[in-house]
């Protein structure tokens, strides 16, 4: 229910449910459902946009493969590097991709076909491991910054207030530490950009292999 809200510098605002900015769409729940719902509204839009390119019989799989990921997917993951995801947040996703998947290389579900080996023609990436390697990304760039910045002391804000019952919503630090879990990273890898970079893309080098590296430079 929308309501008016009076600001201390004698205006009002609007109480509402959601609103986007910056092109992200931010519910007043939290969370990343908004913002997912949106993101598949809109990459469905440019895919709606070059589909007699994405779904044409006659084009190459590698040319609709980069197509696909420089205006179609770019577009679902825009602004994912902060969502706080819940695994419904991330099926949306999934589904979606594997709809256009599908529909550029022409199949349907009666075709024995895996949604894996379909992106394997194509040379894309799936969407969960492009939200995961770019919330990574940023988490590493937040991480060499200066304690001091208050983008880095953003991080370890903390609510005041009551906590209601059951588990408490998954916040963005623990999307972090589960991404950082599954590709086997810590926290200190973020200061070493080489170690940091080849882990998020799923390498694991030394770091005696990271600085040998950055010697050869």
């Amino acid at each position: 229910m929308k309501k008016d809200m009076e600001i201390e510098l004698g205006g009002k605002l609007e109480w509402v449910d959601k609103f986007c900015y910056l092109g992200d769409m931010i519910g007043s729940g939290g969370g990343a459902e908004e913002a997912s719902r949106a993101r598949v509204r809109c990459a469905w839009g440019k895919f709606r946009e070059l589909s007699p390119i994405l779904t044409s019989r006659g084009a190459s799989l590698k040319v609709k493969g980069k197509l696909y990921r420089t205006c179609v997917q770019s577009v679902m993951t825009y602004g994912s590097e902060t969502w706080a995801v819940k695994m419904e947040d991330m099926q949306r996703l999934e589904r979606t991709e594997k709809m256009m998947i599908r529909w550029m290389c022409g199949v349907t579900l009666r075709d024995i076909k895996s949604s894996e080996e379909l992106r394997q023609q194509l040379s894309v990436v799936s969407v969960s491991d492009v939200v995961r390697q770019g919330r990574l990304r940023w988490f590493g760039h937040v991480e060499r910054k200066d304690a001091d910045d208050w983008v880095s002391a953003c991080r370890n804000m903390v609510v005041s207030g009551e906590r209601g019952r059951g588990r408490g919503r998954k916040t963005w630090r623990e999307c972090v530490a589960d991404d950082m879990r599954r590709m086997h990273l810590k926290t200190e890898d973020a200061q070493d950009r080489v170690i940091w970079r080849d882990g998020i893309l799923g390498n694991r080098p030394t770091r005696a292999s990271a600085e040998t590296r950055t010697l050869k430079r």
